[in-house]
């Protein structure tokens, strides 16, 4: 396993996000997907007097208001750098003639290819040459993020450090951030849409339903990761 330098302990998500960017500088990456949590981080990038650099990860099945979400974050903060990362056109079209437009939704297996094609493999382009990022992952979103420290590993190859200073963040706090500091933010959110991925796996939740129950809903709780945040030793 890679040793990366560590904060020191206790760190505001304001300060935490300072440490990352006078640490690693140009080596570090943000993850924007235009959620609310997303669009926070994007804000507390932009005060570190570094010129972050902030991607998409464009699925090719996003919400158009992601996108216009992503181009409003840009406009607000010409002091980072947006960056767009998609698909390799002939794996989408090997991936659709092999499984069909929403064979995703047969299996586990069928949903992580989906993934892995539009997700996963565009990741590893837009981190190439990163040794850190920067993302909105909260405990409270699922069980699968409860146990998350503020940074580790993320057992990739190579091996970056994942940073996440919203950790610890209810959404109650999340939000009136948001309106303290008028930042932009996703239009569906307001819909309710607590957590937005690919279109034809996000739905608006009902009263009462966990953040994350939009989120791929014929699956189980467990399985409710795209591969984005695996981490070393878990399934």
């Amino acid at each position: 396993m890679t040793t990366f330098p560590q904060p020191p302990p206790g760190l505001e998500a304001q300060a935490l996000v300072q440490w990352a960017a006078d640490t690693f500088r140009e080596d570090l990456a943000l993850a924007c997907s235009a959620g609310v949590e997303d669009s926070v981080l994007v804000h507390l990038a932009a005060q570190t007097g570094h010129r972050v650099r902030v991607f998409m990860l464009d699925t090719g099945r996003l919400h158009p208001e992601t996108h216009e979400t992503f181009d409003r974050l840009r406009l607000s903060y010409p002091q980072l750098r947006f960056e767009v990362y998609s698909p390799e056109a002939d794996e989408v079209e090997a991936l659709v003639a092999g499984q069909g437009l929403f064979g995703f939704r047969d299996s586990l297996v069928a949903r992580h290819t989906c993934c892995e094609v539009r997700k996963l493999a565009p990741l590893r382009r837009a981190l190439a040459g990163s040794r850190a990022w920067l993302t909105g992952l909260r405990r409270e979103q699922s069980p699968t993020r409860a146990d998350l420290l503020a940074t580790e590993p993320d057992g990739g190859s190579p091996e970056r450090l994942k940073v996440a200073p919203l950790l610890d963040w209810d959404l109650a706090r999340t939000w009136a951030f948001v309106s303290k500091h008028h930042i932009p933010t996703h239009p569906l959110h307001q819909a309710g849409f607590p957590s937005i991925g690919c279109a034809p796996c996000t739905r608006a939740i009902e009263p009462g339903e966990d953040l994350r129950a939009g989120r791929w809903w014929w699956e189980r709780p467990e399985h409710k990761e795209c591969g984005l945040h695996n981490r070393p030793g878990k399934a």
